[in-house]
C-alpha cells in the first residue's frame, strides 16, 4: 500500500476536538467555531445564521457538526442556507470534522459549523 501526505496549501484541517474545544490549524478553539476559506472564527451556534448565510457564493456544501450526536439542523437555519445555494449536511461533529478534511485536500469549496462535544 502506497501513502501519500496529504497536502491543504492555504486551509487549515481539523487536527483535533475535546469535551469543549477544536484544534483547528495547530490552535485550540473553545466552543462553537465556523471553519472556511477565510479562516476559524467563533461561530453563535442555530441562532448565528448570519455568519453562515455570508458563505454564499464562497461554498458549495456547508457540514454542520451537531456536537456528539446527530441531531436535525432547525428549519430556520437550513432554509435560508439552500436558498442562498449553499448545500447543508448534518451529522456529528466527529464525522463532520473528518469529512471536512477529506473535502478539503480534494480542494472543495466547503466550510465547516461545529458545535462542541
Amino acid at each position: 500500500m502506497r501513502l501519500n501526505e496529504v497536502t491543504y496549501n492555504d486551509a487549515q484541517p481539523i487536527e483535533g476536538y475535546g469535551p469543549g474545544f477544536f484544534r483547528v490549524g495547530g490552535e485550540v478553539h473553545e466552543g462553537a467555531v465556523l471553519v472556511s476559506g477565510a479562516g476559524v472564527a467563533p461561530w453563535g451556534g442555530y441562532a448565528d445564521v448570519d455568519s453562515l448565510a455570508a458563505l454564499a457564493g464562497q461554498v458549495d456544501v456547508l457540514f454542520v457538526g451537531t456536537g456528539a450526536d446527530v441531531a436535525h439542523i432547525p428549519t430556520g437555519v437550513r432554509d435560508p442556507l439552500e436558498a442562498a445555494g449553499i448545500g447543508v449536511e448534518a451529522m456529528s461533529s466527529p464525522a463532520a470534522a473528518r469529512t471536512y478534511n477529506v473535502l478539503l485536500s480534494e480542494g472543495r469549496r466547503i466550510a465547516l459549523a461545529m458545535l462542541p462535544v
